[in-house]
């Protein structure tokens, strides 16, 4: 389904489907006896979807490896991205940070699974059914929040720093957000919205992490279809390119900088390397060759 300016959508289509997906590829990185990262809601939360393409992905065999997209590249690409964003939180915690925002929620679970210093409040914000649909079902696993809770049903799209203040998000106090896989699902003007909107709502001392990657035509030619065909094994019968927004973007590092933010940037292949592992040289990670992940801290005096 090709993105509008006033689409919809459930775990299941559109955008919404790309949560399920990556939670299917954070279960894989979670199994074994050595596992890579720890969720143990991943599995049971991308089930109770039932999405046919992400449980197919589960089920694949262990030692499937043919395609463009084996289950041990699944595994330690979403190990690299869950393992960067955990860092962040733990670092901000470590400085002092009790406050943290999850942009996009989604399927992420990380209000349950960290070990967050007592007085942590975690807000989430996402779309009214994907809240809802993520609480009831960790609460029948019997699941809760390591930390104080609190759900933001809004989208993105809609006045969230409103219904943040509303939830009682206190903007004086250094705040820890995360923009995980969301910004290639942004018009350009939004994302520059997005950021504006952080930092206005962001004390010094604030931490921000995310990703993107600078040649916004890698979603639109054959690079990003050779993405898409990695998954179509699995059932995805989509194209990436259908779900985000064309045009030319600001560059994250720049912005951020240029608005106050100390910024450190990173390649892919660096922060591979960070976590031990070779970045794989297929078609498939190619398409993503010039992808950054950013983390950031607001100085005391920001523009």
């Amino acid at each position: 389904m090709i993105r509008s300016d006033n689409d919809s959508w459930d775990l299941a289509s559109s955008v919404g489907a790309t949560a399920t997906v990556v939670a299917a590829q954070r279960a894989i990185a979670a199994r074994g006896p050595d596992p890579l990262i720890h969720d143990p809601y991943a599995e049971p939360l991308v089930r109770a979807v039932g999405s046919d393409t992400s449980i197919r992905m589960l089920d694949a065999p262990t030692d499937e490896e043919s395609g463009a997209y084996g289950l041990k590249q699944v595994a330690e690409a979403m190990a690299v991205r869950t393992r960067f964003f955990d860092k962040l939180f733990a670092d901000a915690a470590a400085a002092g940070v009790r406050q943290a925002v999850i942009l996009a929620s989604g399927l992420d679970t990380r209000a349950y699974r960290l070990e967050w210093p007592a007085g942590t409040v975690v807000y989430e914000i996402d779309q009214p059914a994907v809240i809802e649909f993520k609480t009831n079902t960790l609460a029948g696993l019997g699941a809760y929040p390591s930390a104080e809770r609190r759900t933001i049903s809004i989208d993105l799209r809609d006045d969230w720093p409103k219904a943040l203040l509303d939830s009682g998000f206190d903007r004086n106090q250094p705040t820890a957000w995360i923009a995980e896989g969301l910004l290639i699902y942004l018009p350009p003007q939004a994302q520059d919205r997005l950021f504006d909107n952080i930092t206005q709502l962001s004390a010094p001392g604030s931490h921000l992490a995310t990703e993107y990657i600078p040649d916004a035509a890698a979603f639109s030619d054959s690079r990003s279809r050779r993405v898409s065909d990695g998954f179509h094994r699995f059932g995805f019968d989509g194209q990436l390119s259908d779900l985000v927004y064309e045009g030319e973007r600001s560059d994250v590092t720049d912005y951020l900088s240029a608005h106050g933010w100390d910024v450190t940037s990173q390649t892919l292949e660096e922060v591979y390397a960070a976590n031990g592992f070779e970045l794989p040289g297929d078609d498939m990670f190619a398409a993503f060759a010039d992808a950054r992940t950013v983390s950031a801290t607001l100085r005391a005096t920001a523009s």
